[in-house]
């Protein structure tokens, strides 16, 4: 037989099931106004996940491009505003909102005037990265629920700040690692947990993405539609540059993490979600710039690895960003080691499970049988939390946005520095490094300051 067994389980159909009865169960409650922060790129996917879990199809002028609703899923939630820095974006998206689903949205410019209105009870954000905690304790200090992207938190102290938040406020926090929502990753973690694979020591991250040279930009004076002051925030003031915005802000350290920080928060979440593992002890990284001379500043290749001595386990996670091999098929995704085999998780739909025994089966789950995605699965999970007010109904909470984000950064610090560090994860400050130190905050620009 086939030495390689896989198992794909997009959704179970008994999951699925249970999701419908839970938000078909309470009936006609009060409606949770939403808000999206941040539309020029995967703030758009919130906006679908909420228009399809309000139950609007996606409408198109070509009947075979209509994108219709993943789910049968329904809920009492409407996106009553998109708010964006750059006028000519929010603008743009309400009008690609109205076309598509033939609803209404109204536009803010400023994120501070959306956190003031009473009307509105939740926000989901998908800014760059700098602005991801500063927003959402804002959003929470006026008392509103949040949805916040990867990585919830810019730097390590922030990701403490936003757990601070969400208890003084009682407020429900998603993160958006939204493979915490598949049924098949659920149930990938689950033999992780039992055993399956033997005794799991080791996890692997891989984030193999084709990443181009972005070429050298220079400063210019900012169009008249963007708030550069606002789309600046925490960070130091400088110049406007198309090198920053609307994307390449990931590849410098004031905005952005690097790909560590960028897709790879999903993959350092699934380390430590299933070696069950918080913050590590050691952690050493290497890498740099091999490839072009552009306006990058964060490394194009980096390996780092994370140390834990007391669970005798470890994690790496590296990056590579060209064309490039997969490794056991996989580019993007994640590897876990035990004592009886090992398992791929390749994307948030499936999972394998290899044996060095070769007569020994895994265990079979039915097929792939729901339409729910994970990204609209992730709101919905949130919304049920918002709902119950019960933050341990939440497969993506606060403190995921924390470690899986602080993972990312103290690889990334431990590049910068250039040597091996150590770590308390107790205090959550590195053992006589204060170099290392300074990098675990920021300098905050005011008002712009996470306390």
């Amino acid at each position: 037989m086939d030495r390689r067994s896989f198992v794909y389980l997009g959704a179970a159909a008994a999951a699925t099931s249970g999701i419908q009865r839970n938000l078909l169960a309470q009936g006609p409650n009060d409606q949770i106004r939403v808000a999206t922060i941040g539309v020029h790129g995967r703030g758009m996917s919130h906006v679908e996940s909420v228009m399809s879990l309000y139950g609007l199809e996606r409408k198109s002028d070509d009947p075979k491009k209509a994108r219709k609703r993943e789910t049968d899923l329904r809920e009492n939630v409407k996106l009553a505003a998109i708010c964006d820095v750059d006028e000519k974006v929010s603008g743009q998206k309400a009008d690609q909102i109205e076309k598509a689903y033939g609803a209404k949205v109204e536009t803010e410019s400023d994120l501070r005037r959306l956190f003031e209105r009473k009307d509105i009870d939740a926000v989901t954000i998908a800014t760059p990265n700098h602005w991801h905690a500063l927003a959402a304790i804002w959003a929470m200090d006026q008392g509103k629920d949040v949805y916040v992207e990867k990585p919830g938190c810019h730097n390590v102290h922030e990701g403490r700040a936003l757990i601070n938040a969400a208890k003084r406020n009682n407020r429900i926090v998603q993160h958006g690692v939204q493979l915490r929502s598949s049924p098949a990753v659920q149930e990938a973690v689950e033999h992780l947990r039992k055993g399956t694979i033997g005794d799991v020591y080791l996890a692997r991250g891989l984030c193999f993405k084709r990443r181009p040279s972005v070429g050298k930009r220079p400063d210019a004076p900012a169009p008249a539609n963007l708030n550069w002051d606002l789309w600046q925030g925490p960070a130091k003031e400088r110049p406007f540059s198309t090198r920053y915005v609307h994307y390449d802000w990931h590849w410098h350290w004031d905005f952005g993490n690097g790909d560590v920080g960028n897709q790879g928060i999903h993959q350092t979440d699934m380390c430590l979600w299933g070696l069950g593992v918080g913050l590590p002890s050691e952690i050493q990284a290497m890498g740099g710039k091999f490839l072009w001379d552009d306006d990058k500043e964060t490394p194009e290749t980096l390996s780092t690895a994370f140390y834990y001595p007391e669970q005798k386990k470890m994690i790496e996670f590296e990056v590579r960003p060209w064309a490039t091999n997969k490794e056991d098929g996989v580019g993007v995704g994640n590897i876990f080691y035990g004592s009886k085999g090992h398992m791929i998780v390749p994307n948030y739909n499936s999972y394998e499970i290899v044996f060095y025994n070769d007569g020994k089966k895994p265990t079979a789950g039915p097929k792939r049988a729901d339409r729910v995605g994970p990204d609209v699965a992730h709101v919905a999970n949130w919304l049920k939390a918002i709902r119950a007010r019960d933050p341990k109904l939440q497969n993506g909470g606060v403190e995921s946005a924390h470690t899986a984000s602080s993972l990312a950064h103290l690889g990334n610090i431990a590049y910068r520095v250039g040597r091996r560090l150590k770590f308390d994860p107790n205090t959550e400050k590195f053992i006589g490094d204060s170099e290392a130190d300074k990098l675990l905050t920021r300098e905050y620009r005011a008002p712009y300051v996470v306390t």
